[in-house]
């Protein structure tokens, strides 16, 4: 029984497990946001359009009866308890639903990732060469280690070069100048 509360507790204490735990709580709450924003503000405007357009209570209207209507006392208001029906507008104002809570997603991640100054990786390339890349067939790990060997040769011809000023550079000093005099009046003598 102690081994069994030992794994648990080593379960429950990793990481990724309190991680999701924090997730799963972050999410619901903010489920509630995107569903107020959703339900409170969008889905009126959108109700309000529809009714403008289609009529009033068009979406709730929309129904399909199977077999035999029944009415209520008054006659024109439809017994839905008592009656087999299809209900349309109900799952036309789900699939709304649905798309404005996508739709407010993706713009409150859209915000939430430009406020963090997230940034494509693009391996040191541009944009467009890293597609070109992506588009020839290249894996991400092929493009880092392209790019790994590009930064590579580009270090060592700057090393070069460094070198090299640095050669020309002690060439052109006093004691360089005095060194080339040394080494000619050196080979006169032989």
């Amino acid at each position: 029984m102690k081994k069994f509360f030992n794994e648990f507790k080593a379960f429950i204490t990793r990481g990724n497990v309190l991680d999701m735990a924090v997730g799963v709580i972050v999410g619901g709450a903010f489920t509630a946001i995107v569903n107020g924003l959703s339900n409170f503000i969008l889905k009126p405007i959108i109700n309000f359009i529809l009714a403008q357009l289609l009529g009033n209570g068009a979406l709730e209207d929309a129904v399909l009866v199977l077999g035999k209507a029944t009415y209520l006392a008054d006659g024109k208001t439809l017994d839905l308890a008592n009656t087999i029906y299809i209900d349309w507008g109900s799952f036309i104002n789900a699939i709304i639903n649905f798309l404005l809570i996508a739709l407010v997603l993706f713009t409150i991640v859209k915000i939430i990732n430009k406020a963090k100054g997230y940034k494509v990786d693009y391996c040191g390339y541009s944009k467009e060469d890293y597609k070109k890349l992506r588009k020839e067939g290249k894996s991400k790990a092929e493009i880092i280690a392209l790019a790994k060997e590009r930064d590579e040769k580009l270090a060592k011809e700057k090393a070069e070069k460094e070198a090299l000023e640095k050669e020309e550079a002690r060439k052109h000093s006093t004691e360089g100048l005095l060194e080339s005099i040394k080494e000619l009046l050196e080979k006169q003598a032989k």
